[in-house]
């Protein structure tokens, strides 16, 4: 048989009872021996892979629709169809299906054949006239609507009545007799249609809908569905689709199949969702050539549409004109919501020139002007077209945008009007700001962001996106935590918090979607938003949201910290610990005492986190500064367990340091195995001669030896010369008893643009320095020759056992050229006139 190929759509019917495509490819009807049968082969035309494999059994009912579809069940809830764009292809796949079942091709359908025994006595042979149907009066619709209601559970026996209604134009005589009934006011006999019409409905033959749907029968059908016996009165469905829906033309279509096709979808649709009951389990798949007739008739309105560009073009002008009321651009915005919804029916190739066409059109300009109107309802509409457009491509959009920006001033950029309509969204839920909030994920997510060998959209799009929209999006985050809010907080000795938190609902929820955009950024970003936090000092920020009244926020200012934290950057662990951020954090925990809460929760996990990783820089900042206020807190492990890590680490810098005399001796000095990254030791450097705080130029190896001072008395001679250096720059006691160290890279700097005031970082230093003793570091460079060790380490161990009696540790600091620097850490005295003055053993930090 030969090998016949014709172009099809594959489409299978889902749960919902909506046809979804499976793909393009070329039908043909070949014997598979693995199926032992002639079967239908659909291979896709993009790559030749099997899109379906059915064999064509004797006892499948399959039907042949609107001369370009045939319909078939595979199993009990598995349909599929092959849409055919040739009537010729169409035709010529039926006559191979009716040749498998020996039917004659002119019949519609095949039959199912395999039926209980007893049926087949009560039935006729095949070849016997078609069902009888009594004469079309007033006193046979008992009988008439017995006879439908009857043949519902047999396949066989609806087809033969489908083709006997067909053939006698039956459908027409029962209308008339429904104008009837109703003039004589004939209840019975209206119930008896109502049981009549919708068994025709389930027969689910779509040649008698096209009768039963046409213009002149449409809406007796209805009237018919109107006299429910179940109902004490009668619906008035006509009255609604007569005088209450209104067609609405926002451009006159001229075409008179294209609106015909319009109302004609549009009450069949009113006749599945409205006037039908919702089917039963056992009445599924009765109208699944209705659902299938409502998706092809909506296909064809898109189409219709889409070709005919004077129409879109006239739209799209209407929709742009400054003189164009508002009423009127509601309907136009309204048109296109339903026009995007249709489109959800066509096949993806069809759907990509579809949005191609709206593009190209201006849909995107459009909806930049009508998403900034002040009606609320044509906002929402254009907000569902926008999301149409994104979840279709999101590249699109965002190339746009940036085109854009090219031109336009950032307020009326398309994202920040987007930006703006979430911020002042005035549903007390924000249901809008929502969406608009996930909309703006899907832009800003570099998952669907392209990459290729000419262009990067990821680094373009973002590096704009920060530049032109970052501040619009965050500047309500910025407002409700304002500097000078945050200053009052710092006051020395007040009693509580005094920051002014935003305690009015919508405003939170605000915020909180705010944040959870800004986690979502710190977790995809990377370097963009790691540069934004650090110059508009935003965690700062975002934590004096920890103080208010609604928990939710609380949590979401605490989760974007956790993920901050959660991403093990030095740079990060930096800020945090120079801006003492973790100050508001453990006041949210202090303040929330014994509540076993999911704040509680929250917070300790986030230092469970610190302690698993071991990051060594936030835990010795932890114990340092706030140790003394959470050892009381026992019922969990984490806080003494952050103690165990500080000191096992403090112990092993004290063993390295055992070994100083030794690295005197070996005449070159090994940088340490967890050394800074080179990276982030040249950020320490350049700070350092910023601040003209470096002790001694660098030194190269290869001038180690000329540059070693010759003689004890030359060294003592450096360091009281370095001493009366300091003596100038003497740090200042802090409130908290330890001392302030203002650093190039400190908060104030990272506040940058935003003209905050300078923040400075409290560090845990040797008091003795205020009373004129030696300065916080005694850098010694040294370049040693084996010549000159024998003559200077017996001069220089008695000074090095001095500090180390007097001194808790001597750990080394590195610069550039490998510097060794004694560091003087405070001694137990000190420690002890700390503690008499320290904010720690209050129950509240920084109060």
């Amino acid at each position: 048989m030969s090998d016949t190929r014709r172009r099809v759509k594959v489409y299978t019917l889902n749960e919902d009872r909506q046809w979804d495509d499976r793909g393009t490819g070329h039908v043909s009807s070949t014997y598979v021996e693995r199926l032992k049968g002639m079967s239908l082969l659909v291979r896709a035309e993009s790559d030749g892979s099997l899109l379906l494999e059915s064999k064509i059994n004797p006892n499948t009912a399959y039907q042949k629709q609107q001369d370009t579809l045939i319909v078939w069940s595979e199993a009990e809830n598995y349909d599929l169809a092959l849409s055919f764009q040739e009537k010729a292809g169409c035709d010529e796949i039926w006559e191979k299906i009716c040749q498998v079942q020996g039917k004659d091709p002119s019949v519609e359908v095949t039959q199912d054949l395999i039926e209980s025994e007893e049926e087949h006595i009560e039935e006729m042979p095949e070849t016997s006239p078609l069902i009888d149907l009594p004469t079309c009066e007033l006193n046979k619709l008992e009988e008439i609507a017995d006879l439908v209601t009857s043949v519902l559970s047999s396949p066989i026996r609806r087809e033969k009545l489908a083709l006997a209604l067909e053939n006698e134009g039956y459908i027409k005589k029962l209308l008339q007799l429904f104008q009837v009934c109703e003039n004589l006011e004939n209840t019975e006999g209206l119930h008896h249609l109502y049981e009549i019409i919708r068994g025709i409905l389930f027969l689910n033959k779509a040649t008698l809908f096209e009768v039963m749907f046409s213009d002149e029968c449409i809406m007796d059908v209805v009237g018919c569905l109107e006299y429910d016996p179940s109902l004490a009165q009668p619906k008035r469905h006509r009255e609604f689709l007569t005088k209450t829906a209104k067609f609405k033309e926002v451009i006159p279509i001229t075409d008179s199949e294209l609106r015909q096709k319009i109302h004609q979808t549009y009450r069949v649709q009113y006749i599945q969702d409205i006037i039908l009951p919702t089917p039963s389990v056992f009445e599924e798949n009765f109208l699944s050539t209705l659902t299938s007739f409502i998706f092809f008739n909506k296909v064809e309105i898109v189409s219709m549409l889409q070709e005919d560009e004077k129409f879109l073009s006239e739209v799209f002008a209407q929709l742009t004109d400054e003189a164009t009321d508002d009423d009127k651009r509601c309907e136009l915005v309204n048109f296109f919501k339903e026009f995007c919804a249709f489109s959800q029916t066509l096949q993806p190739q069809n759907r990509d020139a579809f949005f191609k066409t709206l593009a190209k059109l201006g849909i995107l300009p459009a909806l930049e002007i009508v998403m900034g109107m002040d009606d609320l309802q044509v906002r929402s509409a254009a907000t569902d077209i926008f999301s149409y457009l994104v979840e279709f491509s999101p590249s699109m959009v965002r190339e746009f945008v940036m085109q854009e920006a090219q031109q336009s001033d950032d307020d009326i950029l398309l994202i920040n009007v987007v930006i703006e309509q979430m911020i002042c969204d005035t549903d007390p839920e924000l249901g809008g700001a929502v969406q608009l909030m996930g909309l703006l994920r899907t832009l800003i997510d570099p998952e669907n962001m392209l990459a290729t060998a000419n262009k990067t959209e990821k680094s373009e799009f973002l590096n704009f996106f920060y530049n032109h929209c970052m501040h619009v999006l965050t500047a309500p985050l910025l407002a409700n935590t304002s500097e000078d809010k945050c200053e009052k907080d710092a006051v020395v000795g007040s009693t509580k918090s005094n920051t002014i938190c935003p305690d009015n609902y919508q405003t939170a929820q605000l915020l909180a979607l705010i944040l959870e955009l800004l986690t979502f950024c710190v977790e995809h970003h990377t370097y963009h938003i790691k540069n934004y936090i650090m110059n508009k000092d935003l965690l700062r920020r975002v934590l004096v949201l920890m103080n208010s009244k609604h928990t939710f926020l609380a949590l979401c200012a605490l989760r974007f910290m956790r993920r901050i934290i959660g991403l093990k950057d030095e740079f990060y662990n930096r800020y945090i610990t120079k801006g003492n951020l973790f100050e508001p954090v453990i006041n949210a925990l202090l303040d929330n005492g014994t509540r076993y809460n999911l704040l509680n929760s929250a917070v300790i996990e986030l230092f469970e986190f610190i302690r698993v990783e071991d990051i060594k820089s936030l835990i010795a900042h932890i114990v340092e500064n706030f140790y003394n206020a959470l050892e009381s807190i026992e019922y969990v492990q984490t806080f003494k367990g952050l103690k165990t890590k500080y000191e096992q680490e403090k112990d092993r810098q004290n063993q390295k340091l055992n070994s100083v005399p030794s690295i005197l001796r070996s005449n070159r000095f090994r940088r340490d195995a967890r050394a800074l990254e080179e990276d982030e030791e040249m950020w320490f450097n350049e700070d350092e001669e910023e601040e003209g705080e470096a002790v001694v130029p660098p030194v190269e190896k290869s001038k180690q030896e000329d540059d070693f001072p010759d003689s004890y008395e030359k060294f003592m001679e450096t360091k009281k010369a370095k001493e009366s250096e300091d003596k100038e720059n003497l740090p200042k006691r802090t409130s908290a008893g330890g001392f302030k160290f203002t650093f190039s890279h400190s908060a104030s700097a990272a506040n940058g643009a935003n003209g905050a005031n300078s923040k400075s970082v409290a560090a845990q230093t040797s008091p003795a320095s205020s009373n004129g003793s030696s300065s916080k570091n005694a850098t010694l460079t040294t370049a040693v020759t084996a010549a000159k060790v024998g003559e200077l380490v017996p001069k220089l161990l008695p000074s090095l056992r001095a500090a180390g009696q007097r001194d808790e540790t001597l750990p080394l600091s590195r610069g550039k050229g490998s510097l060794v620097g004694l560091v003087d850490y405070p001694d137990d005295e000190d420690d002890d006139e700390e503690e008499e003055t320290s904010p720690r053993k209050r129950p509240r930090l920084g109060s």
